[in-house]
């Protein structure tokens, strides 16, 4: 690769950065569209054992040139800076404007679940069994997970390794996942006050994700595409009971302290009991529009992967 061309590949970085901060954009969508998706992939496939010990036994230049690091560090230079950026306007719109935030959110993750829905050529009663079963798991975890979820190193960790591998899949968004497990805002807050405790915990989350879970996904992928794809959009779906706009919120007491418990409600309800106006109007808008971005992207990656097919026959 030319020497210019890394500049390239930070801004493509950056456009990553930006949908991995945002929950329902998948940073691998776009890293696909940037026609830098396979050579992500070869690069996070190169980290591995005989990588780490060319770095424990100080052969730098050979453990460079094999984990492709000019390439990722140029990538991982343009995530960051979009992140940092992005981080504290996201959070003061969620802490400011969280139903129409919400309602974008929806929009994104629902259209995300009809397009990862349609990567199962044929729908099969083992698939639609995984779908249930993906569905079920997904809303019984909405159900029981608290509004607050353990900020011990191991949650936090775990968040870490389990968001990479959504990161790097297209259609799965892994600011979705750290919403689900109760860390997105947190981990926000985090970036915003460069606390480097709390993101050298979730940073090593990720490269545990990236050796060992992501590893594990890629080989369902391989032997068990459609049923794993199935699964994935089953528990998309069941989770959507977690970005629902209106929300009330209340609060169970035990002898490990108070835990916050979030109920989602219908509009009406929801200015009921708050007295706040649920913008309906407003979350609907924002919600058609997040559903229509999602499928704008990826129909431009849809007609970049017909071109490359029809490049390479």
């Amino acid at each position: 690769m030319a020497k210019r061309n890394y500049l390239s590949v930070t801004l493509k970085g950056i456009g990553m950065g930006t949908a991995d901060v945002i929950p329902g954009v998948s940073g691998g969508t776009i890293a696909f569209i940037t026609g830098i998706y396979e050579e992500l992939l070869d690069s996070i496939k190169s980290i591995d054992l005989t990588a780490v010990k060319l770095l424990f036994t100080l052969r730098l230049k050979e453990f460079w040139k094999k984990i492709n690091g000019n390439f990722l560090i140029s990538l991982i230079a343009g995530i960051a800076l979009a992140a940092f950026t992005l981080a504290k306007l996201m959070t003061w719109l969620l802490e400011n404007h969280s139903i129409p935030v919400w309602a974008f959110f929806f929009g994104l993750i629902a259209a995300s679940t009809v397009i990862v829905s349609k990567r199962v050529p044929k729908w099969s009663s083992t698939n639609i069994l995984a779908l249930a079963l993906g569905a079920a798991a997904a809303y019984f975890l909405t159900r029981v997970t608290p509004t607050t979820t353990p900020d011990t190193w191991w949650f936090i960790m775990l968040s870490g390794a389990i968001a990479i591998c959504a990161m790097i899949l297209p259609g799965i968004s892994g600011a979705f996942i750290l919403v689900l497990l109760g860390k997105y805002h947190y981990i926000l807050n985090a970036v915003t006050e460069l606390n480097i405790g709390i993101l050298g915990v979730f940073l090593i989350g990720v490269v545990i994700g990236i050796l060992s879970f992501s590893r594990a996904l890629s080989w369902l992928l391989h032997h068990y595409h459609n049923i794993t794809i199935a699964a994935l959009t089953g528990f998309m779906v069941g989770s959507l009971a977690k970005i629902w706009p209106w929300k009330t919120v209340t609060f169970i007491y035990n002898k490990e302290g108070m835990t916050e418990m979030e109920h989602n409600v219908l509009p009406g309800q929801f200015e009921a009991m708050t007295g706040e106006d649920p913008q309906l109007l407003t979350v609907i808008g924002l919600c058609l529009i997040g559903f229509v971005l999602i499928w704008a992207i990826e129909t431009i990656a849809n007609k970049k992967q017909e071109k490359t097919i029809t490049a390479n026959e």
